[in-house]
């Protein structure tokens, strides 16, 4: 009887094998990058998402306190001056009109005042951008007046907020302290002038 000899199977060679698990890991790759590229398309598309686009912020620095005086229609108090240029409007009210001496809180005098400024912001400047400007005179420490003009200008903030349908987004605080003079701090006059609460508004970006 014959002897028939059964020769063993050849087993594939390595290389087979790894370029089939090669060619599986491309394909997974470009899946992922299918996904996301699904996902970020419906990202840019949500109506929420675009809702979140920041809002661009002017050069607040750019502000210059003694541009020439202007008028404004809503404007009639003699105590409020209107400055500016064809980029922003200036409206300035004395320290002693809005606050008591080192104070903080606001006068019932000075909110009327405000009221009028309110009015103009409200007319002219409805979605614009609204800078407000704490400054003092160099009479006290430098880190004193930084730190009274941000209250001084947040109190103001918190006033046209509140007070004036103004959105907090679109109102900013500034503290200048005696960075900015707009007249000489060597005489009594002249101190007076530099201690005010500027509200800057810009044109609508």
């Amino acid at each position: 009887m014959a002897h028939l000899e059964v020769e063993p199977k050849r087993a594939n060679p390595w290389w087979i094998w790894l370029i089939a698990a090669i060619v599986a890991l491309v394909i997974i790759v470009l899946l992922a990058r299918g996904c996301n590229n699904d996902s970020t398309k419906l990202v840019a598309n949500d109506s929420t998402a675009m809702d979140t686009i920041a809002v661009t912020q002017p050069d607040w620095n750019s502000v210059d306190f003694n541009s020439p005086l202007t008028t404004d229609p809503d404007i009639t108090d003699k105590d409020i001056a209107v400055g500016g240029n064809d980029q922003y409007t200036i409206y300035s009210l004395g320290e002693n009109i809005l606050f008591s001496t080192d104070g903080d809180s606001i006068h019932s005098a000075g909110e009327q005042k405000l009221s009028q400024i309110k009015t103009a912001l409200n007319n002219r400047y409805k979605n614009a951008m609204i800078g407000v400007y704490g400054n003092t005179d160099s009479t006290g420490t430098v880190g004193h007046n930084k730190q009274l003009g941000a209250e001084r200008a947040a109190a103001v903030k918190d006033w046209l907020i509140k007070n004036g349908n103004l959105s907090a987004d679109r109102v900013t605080i500034h503290s200048l302290g005696e960075s900015k003079p707009v007249a000489t701090n060597k005489t009594a006059d002249g101190r007076a002038q530099n201690r005010n609460v500027s509200i800057v508004a810009f044109a609508n970006q």
